[in-house]
């Protein structure tokens, strides 16, 4: 069952970005407002699974103070990937559809948000549906813009295909690199600190002239209430 969970770890974020690049070649949505609502449940779900799992984790295991100073700069850092990817992270692609070459400050940007989330996923199995969520509409956008673009076909499966592999190897470095098991629980706040970030700003970007409409109160509303059910 464990060596089942662990395989499921490596194999599930993979294939929702990839299954979420065909899914977008195949019907080419023009239209990505359609996947506002994903995007609210995402933020609330990654949010509150970040609440629920992940902050008594940390605050058990270290000075509230040291977990603190992590998790502020886990917010800094995203900040900090979201002045190259202009907010990917959260659903903002903005390539041009004249864009020919590879956007390679996106790549590089996403990766290292990808990579991080994969820190927590075998401590904290749950935390790999709330990533899963998180991924799958951010990955139809991606692709949506890369389709659209004037890149390559082939340069774009090979973004999708790369940026799929950087949480699993964030799973397995966590596993076998000796300094971040060491200090695990730093960057475990770190990582928090980058899904609070993310996940707050989906939920106020998904509204519109600053109000909540009924279906996007209920997509977080059910975000949330799965989160504590699982």
């Amino acid at each position: 069952m464990t060596q089942w969970l662990s395989s499921m770890n490596y194999l599930l974020p993979i294939l929702a970005v990839i299954l979420s690049f065909v899914f977008v070649y195949w019907v080419r949505p023009k239209n990505r407002s359609h996947f506002k609502l994903l995007l609210a449940f995402s933020g609330a779900f990654l949010l509150a699974l970040t609440i629920f799992e992940l902050f008594p984790s940390v605050y058990k295991q270290s000075d509230s103070k040291i977990v603190g100073i992590f998790i502020m700069l886990g917010i800094l850092l995203q900040i900090f990937l979201e002045f190259f990817s202009k907010g990917a992270e959260h659903g903002h692609v903005h390539l041009s559809r004249s864009q020919v070459s590879f956007p390679w400050l996106l790549f590089i940007s996403l990766c290292i948000h990808s990579l991080l989330e994969g820190v927590p996923i075998g401590t904290h199995h749950k935390m790999l549906y709330g990533i899963l969520v998180h991924k799958i509409p951010i990955a139809i956008i991606l692709s949506i813009f890369l389709l659209n673009s004037r890149i390559r076909l082939v340069k774009a499966i090979w973004f999708i295909v790369l940026f799929s592999l950087m949480t699993p190897i964030g799973s397995l470095a966590t596993e076998h690199l000796s300094f971040i098991t060491a200090y695990y629980t730093e960057i475990t706040a770190l990582v928090i600190g980058v899904f609070l970030h993310i996940s707050t700003v989906i939920l106020f970007e998904s509204s519109e002239g600053h109000g909540f409409n009924l279906q996007k109160i209920v997509a977080i509303f059910l975000g949330v209430t799965i989160a504590y059910l699982l």
